[in-house]
């Protein structure tokens, strides 16, 4: 089953926890946090307090996406805060498989991140050690782009690799993702679909998670 993650940057903050239940009733399968420090991208948001905070109030795991410069300083901070998935982006880890080995001896999941213009053989000789890959379709930095239309031919690259390999590397696929494209996002090799403003400008969280559910069968 394809897996639904609604990113709450996209979220209101101002209700924050009503948002969280409210997208939990719907049934989505994660929440993904996006975690920027206005440098590796040019936007600020969150630290490991405020995902603490929603690891209180769900049980909906949490997908931890870390858009930040050394990354290898803060990954066991997000771990304690109760990240479920973790990833860090290959642009910014300098030891990335010691980085990734650390997280998965933590006992959660451990991912890696590309920016649309960094090719899926960055990950060459790390793949085997994933347990997720998340592959941007949208520059990082910010909520509500359109999808990079050659972001298609990346997942299919990236899933032909991991199929070839006989691994069980799950693809999440970041940005510009919506109804309208969803199923062809899946059909690309796509496992989890990343979900912001898409989900979180809807009037009804409850309608529009039956309706993915119905076009990703």
């Amino acid at each position: 089953m394809i897996k639904i993650a609604p990113s709450i940057l996209s979220a209101d903050f101002m209700r924050l926890g009503e948002e969280i239940k409210a997208a939990e009733a719907a049934g989505i399968d994660l929440f993904h946090i996006d975690i920027m420090d206005g440098h590796f991208v040019p936007n600020m948001t969150i630290g490991p307090s405020i995902v603490e905070a929603i690891n209180k109030i769900t049980d909906v795991p949490l997908d931890v996406h870390l858009m930040i410069e050394e990354p290898d300083k803060y990954v066991k901070d997000f771990i304690n805060a109760g990240a479920d998935y973790l990833a860090v982006h290959i642009e910014a880890s300098v030891h990335a498989h010691r980085t990734v080995q650390v997280i998965k001896e933590s006992g959660i999941k451990a991912g890696i991140a590309l920016n649309p213009a960094t090719p899926a053989c960055s990950l060459d000789h790390i793949l085997q050690d994933l347990d997720f890959v998340v592959l941007m379709s949208v520059n990082p930095g910010f909520g509500g782009q359109s999808f990079i239309p050659q972001s298609m031919d990346k997942i299919k690259i990236l899933k032909k690799l991991i199929q070839e390999r006989g691994l069980s590397t799950l693809i999440e696929v970041d940005g510009g993702v919506k109804p309208d494209n969803a199923r062809q996002v899946a059909d690309a090799g796509a496992d989890m679909l990343v979900m912001g403003s898409a989900f979180f400008s809807s009037k009804d969280y409850g309608t529009l998670t039956k309706k993915l559910r119905e076009v990703l069968k």
